[in-house]
């Protein structure tokens, strides 16, 4: 949206397409340079959602590359096991987000992705289990530390959810 003397105006920056480029998008974050990178909830070649990156093209056109593409179909969910929150980035260009009910006990997990000569490493940083949370559906906050904050929806000692501290 970019304001103008009467009213915001709309541009179009992507138009998902298939599902495999991803589908029910979740949010953008914006790095340095000016790229712009977000989650989908579902879609994607494993189904479980997407994790992706619009670079500026110029003349308003925007460049859409895949970054990550979640597993699917074994959490049971009809909308992905995918993230459903913003992303954050660190200083070095790392990626973290969460998924809604992906990992190893199918409660959700937080993630990392790591940039390396153009490709993408993930890494599952934590898995949650019920009692210590579930399906987180935001994204986390990083500290000048290197902590990963967020909530879960579900899961805990009251099963109302919990907001949760993750230390490297």
């Amino acid at each position: 949206m970019t304001p103008s003397a009467i009213a915001w105006k709309e541009n179009i920056l992507y138009n998902f397409q298939n599902g495999i480029d991803g589908a029910n998008p979740n949010g953008l974050i914006v790095d340095a340079s000016g790229n712009l990178y977000g989650t989908t909830n579902a879609g994607g070649s494993g189904g479980g959602g997407t994790v992706f990156e619009l670079t500026p093209a110029g003349s308003g056109n925007w460049t859409y590359t895949l970054i990550y593409s979640f597993t699917g179909g074994s959490c049971g969910q009809s909308c992905g096991c995918g993230p459903l929150g913003n992303l954050t980035m660190d200083g070095a260009g790392n990626l973290y987000g969460t998924t809604l009910c992906d990992g190893a006990n199918k409660a959700g997990s937080v993630f990392k992705l790591t940039p390396s000569k153009g490709a993408w490493t993930e890494t599952d940083l934590y898995d949650f289990s019920g009692s210590d949370g579930a399906n987180p559906m935001g994204g986390v906050t990083l500290d000048s530390n290197g902590n990963l904050f967020g909530t879960a929806a579900y899961g805990g000692t009251y099963s109302c959810g919990v907001a949760y501290e993750l230390t490297p």
